[in-house]
Formats: structure tokens, sequence, C-alpha cells
């Protein structure tokens, strides 16, 4: 659990850290205006800081998230029986009640009444 709590601590400390570098380059930019200097690159702190940055976010995103899944279809299917392949929930038809709150719904039931 400790762990959990200090990869979502790095995540944030991550976010924080490279929004800090942008803010550090867009007042680099503006200093280098207001001094009528040329732009050449940003200074190397700045560039080390969003390197590191990028570089924790990606891990503590990795450990946040969790398990990655197989990428190929067959591994999945390789524990399933064949009695659930044949199972497609897409064929499924539900005939309930819940169509008789649709506005355009007729009640066949009452009018064989009279």
């Amino acid at each position: 659990m400790a762990v959990k709590t200090l990869h979502k601590f790095l995540l944030v400390a991550g976010f924080v850290s490279l929004i800090h570098a942008a803010y550090s380059a867009a007042q680099h930019r503006t200093y280098l205006r207001i001094t009528e200097q040329t732009f050449s690159s940003l200074p190397f702190d700045i560039q080390l800081q969003a390197v590191i940055s990028l570089i924790v976010l990606v891990y503590s995103i990795l450990q946040v998230v969790g398990e990655f899944r197989e990428i190929r279809a067959a591994v999945d299917l390789q524990a399933k029986s064949w009695e659930t392949l044949s199972n497609i929930p897409s064929f499924y038809i539900f005939n309930h009640r819940g169509k008789s709150l649709s506005g355009n719904f007729e009640n066949n039931v009452d009018a064989s009444n009279d």
C-alpha cells in the first residue's frame, strides 16, 4: 500500500516539476525579449528538469496504472472453454417491459381484449 502511495506522490511531483519547467522556459523567453537578446536555446537546468520530469512521469504512470494485458488475442482465448467461445453477446435479444416506456409503443394486448 505504501509503494502505491509513493508512486502516486511521484506522479504528482512529476506533473508539478514539468509545469515548473514550462513556466521557467516561458519566463526565460520573456527575459530575453525584455533584454532584447536573441534566443538560441533554453538553459541546461530547464532542459534537465523537463527531461527528468518526463522520466519520472512515465515511470510513475506505468506503476500506478497496473498490469498490462497481452496484445495477442489468442493468449486470452486459450483459457476459455469451447462453450464460452461460441457465446456471442452481440447476438443477444432482449424482449422485456422496457420498450413499453417508449412513446411509439403500441399495446397489442389491450387491443385484443376489446
